[in-house]
């Protein structure tokens, strides 16, 4: 079973609703290696990231996964 590894811990900065979806924006010093439609892993939850500038990036978790 693969765990995952730890490579630091990003800063939610904000949270925005869509209808039943959640835009998750995270800061991290990962954030400028990340590109768009590349899948990450937040606490075991692998969330696509769907924006991104040098500092932060955002993620989308649709009703399925909030539940």
């Amino acid at each position: 079973m693969f765990t995952g590894i730890i490579e630091t811990i990003g800063k939610v900065t904000d949270i925005k609703e869509e209808k039943a979806n959640k835009h998750f924006t995270v800061a991290s010093p990962l954030a400028s290696e990340l590109q768009v439609d590349q899948s990450v892993s937040h606490n075991g939850v692998c969330l696509t990231v769907v924006a991104k500038t040098d500092t932060e990036y955002t993620v989308t978790a649709i009703d399925e996964t909030l539940q």
